[in-house]
């Protein structure tokens, strides 16, 4: 019984899997100091959650770029190779934000370029990893495995802003980015380990006509489309994690230079999602996987709406009381976020050939990195009229709304079976067409 509803660990008898998978421990932490270091010191340079909405569009632009083009350049370079390029510029970047910090620059526009730079390298660095998995694994484990990556990205997103809450009031944000950048070693070695990885289709350029290919490609497939456009719905209407800082600070109590509270908000989603993941053991026998996503963005909605109305109802009182709550609801949504997310990356992956593959993990990663940075300007922007409350829980409001409208204008995803074509559609290698 346990084996069925406990996570499924064979891919980890893969070592270059188990050593990709465990060295994510540390630079996952890593990571997330830095995501929460990042709007914290644009809230505290600014006090103007506005701003810390803004680094969504200064994140985006090079996501949408640099992802589409690192998906083409993970389909005509030797993946190991562009692993090891994007890992060293990312650890350089935060070395960077780490000496503006400590030499207390206090230059919010210096703080939204480095991010610009950083998500530029993340964005190459991303689909090319996840584009790396069904040439180190067959394809009945991808599941699994995406399981267990996603689980364990989740673990350190809540260790990360937990640490972040302890380490901003003792050694100071500045420390935050330098632990990242020191963490990154350990995704270098993982990656130094692995086989080379060259390409397998005839094309041999990554320009603008390979890129379009991909979107060529992605047309003819409704069901990963339609994938695509529930995703961005959910996060873009439905992320509220750029009110974080100010939330933390109006409604909690917490310091304005940030503390337990603010790691708490960001560590909550990822305490659903790892609880998720490990009682994923079941994931695999799911068929309906389409109805599967609505079903889950449908309750990510729910609980962005619970978290609204929790953070509405501090102001008045019994903040403690309504700190759990708010907790709750966000954990609630990060399991259920959890489980999309696997079905959707499994989806791709055995869907498309692996000459695209990098193109449309590409895609994907503008898509999943990108939504939730629209999220933070349309949550910043509209706090900043409405108040945090209202934004977060009307964003949940706008995410069920649009999910159920998406998916009767798109039968099809909601229909879509494992290893069957979609209705309607012809039939792929990867089962829908």
């Amino acid at each position: 019984m346990n084996a069925r509803i406990l996570a499924d660990t064979t891919p980890l008898k893969n070592p270059n899997f188990r050593r990709l998978w465990i060295t994510s421990v540390v630079t996952v932490i890593g990571g997330q100091l830095s995501i929460v270091a990042v709007p914290q010191q644009i809230f505290e340079i600014t006090r103007n959650s506005g701003y810390v909405g803004l680094a969504g569009l200064f994140a985006l632009a090079p996501l949408i770029v640099f992802g589409l083009w690192g998906g083409a350049l993970a389909d005509v370079m030797d993946r190991r190779k562009l692993m090891m390029i994007t890992s060293a510029g990312l650890g350089i970047t935060s070395l960077l934000f780490w000496i503006q910090a400590a030499l207390g620059m206090r230059n919010v526009w210096l703080v939204l370029i480095l991010l610009a730079v950083q998500q530029a390298f993340f964005a190459i660095n991303q689909p090319t990893r996840t584009a790396i998995l069904p040439r180190l694994l067959p394809p009945e484990q991808l599941a699994a495995a995406n399981s267990l990556s996603m689980t364990i990205f989740q673990f350190g997103a809540i260790a990360g802003p937990l640490l972040a809450g302890i380490l901003i009031p003792t050694l100071g944000l500045a420390t935050l980015y330098l632990i990242d950048s020191i963490a990154l070693l350990a995704t270098l070695w993982a990656v130094f380990k692995l086989p080379a990885l060259p390409p397998t289709g005839a094309v041999r350029r990554a320009g603008l006509r390979e890129v379009l290919d991909g979107f060529v490609y992605l047309a003819t497939q409704r069901v990963l489309l339609a994938s695509f456009v529930v995703d961005i719905i959910a996060m873009v209407f439905g992320m509220p994690r750029a009110l974080f800082p100010q939330i933390a600070h109006e409604s909690f109590g917490d310091p304005i230079e940030g503390g337990l509270v603010l790691g708490l908000l960001f560590a909550a989603m990822s305490v659903g999602a790892v609880i998720g993941g490990v009682f994923s053991g079941w994931l695999p026998r799911i068929r309906r996987q389409g109805l599967a996503v609505v079903v889950c963005i449908v309750l990510w909605g729910l609980a962005m709406l619970g978290f609204g109305i929790a953070v509405g109802f501090a102001g008045g009182g019994a903040t403690t009381i309504w700190l759990w709550l708010a907790l709750l609801f966000l954990a609630i949504g990060g399991g259920v976020d959890m489980i999309s997310a696997a079905f959707r990356t499994t989806m791709l992956q055995q869907v498309a050939t692996d000459e695209v593959r990098g193109r449309l993990q590409g895609v994907f990663t503008v898509v999943v990195a990108g939504g939730p940075r629209i999220g933070d300007l349309a949550h910043g922007t509209a706090a900043a009229g409405v108040g945090t409350a209202v934004a977060a829980g009307g964003g949940g409001i706008l995410v069920v709304v649009g999910v159920v409208i998406a998916a009767a204008l798109i039968p099809a995803f909601v229909r879509y079976r494992v290893g069957s074509a979609a209705p309607d559609e012809p039939r792929t290698a990867g089962g829908v067409g």
